[in-house]
């Protein structure tokens, strides 16, 4: 027989776990037991246990929400992706290739400033201010060495180091980076002048798509 005076919380607690039905069997019991609330008076147990429902329901509904506008958000991205890499294969040269590129970054994805660096220069490709054309060997891009031989994009605020070379009189314009080394053909940076844009840990499966369409379409002549 259980001597129920030395039974503390903990054990009735661990018995009440293990039989979840309990107060099926004595439903006035359930009625009279009170909940303490965090703000206010006691509640019942029903009543507390409506509350708990509800939280949760809300938690729910606001988790629908964020992966709901994720889901839109990422299908207007993959829209965006797939209209960039025909709007690259739609083009007869490399450095209309190039041009195709930086437009498309500047109006259908919003960067504030684009700048492209390539490792050789293009024929017909005149002087702009969002080229430039650095060799590989080129101690100005010591800092890109290991982005360029991992090809991982970067998100966030660069090294200082690494913004002037992309951005040269203007990087402290830009608070935060996208950006997406290029093995053996150079480097894209997209710069924002919001610091939240772009941040360490966000997905890079959309740049690492635009990265692989901007190569495969370069390859195509030879570049």
């Amino acid at each position: 027989m259980v001597d129920t005076d030395k039974l503390g919380a903990h054990e009735i607690a661990a018995w009440l776990r293990r039989h979840p039905r309990f107060l099926q069997q004595f439903p006035d019991l359930a009625l009279t037991l009170v909940v303490p609330r965090e703000q206010g008076s006691a509640a019942s147990l029903a009543s507390y246990q409506l509350e708990v429902l509800r939280d949760k329901n809300r938690e729910l509904s606001r988790r629908l929400q964020d992966l709901f506008a994720n889901a839109q958000t990422n299908e207007r991205l993959a829209v965006r992706t797939h209209q960039l890499t025909l709007s690259l294969l739609r083009q007869e040269n490399a450095a209309d290739t190039v041009r195709a590129m930086v437009a498309s970054l500047a109006e259908d994805f919003n960067g504030d400033l684009v700048r492209i660096v390539l490792l050789q220069p293009l024929d017909g490709l005149e002087h702009n201010e969002w080229l430039q054309v650095i060799a590989a060997d080129d101690a100005r891009l010591q800092p890109f060495r290991d982005c360029l031989a991992s090809g991982e994009p970067l998100c966030g605020r660069l090294q200082p180091e690494k913004h002037s070379v992309l951005f040269a009189e203007r990087a402290e314009e830009i608070q935060s980076t996208a950006l997406l080394p290029l093995p053996g053909v150079g480097l894209i940076a997209v710069g924002s002048r919001d610091a939240n844009r772009f941040f360490p840990g966000m997905g890079t499966l959309f740049l690492r798509m635009m990265a692989e369409s901007f190569k495969l379409a370069l390859a195509r002549y030879g570049r």
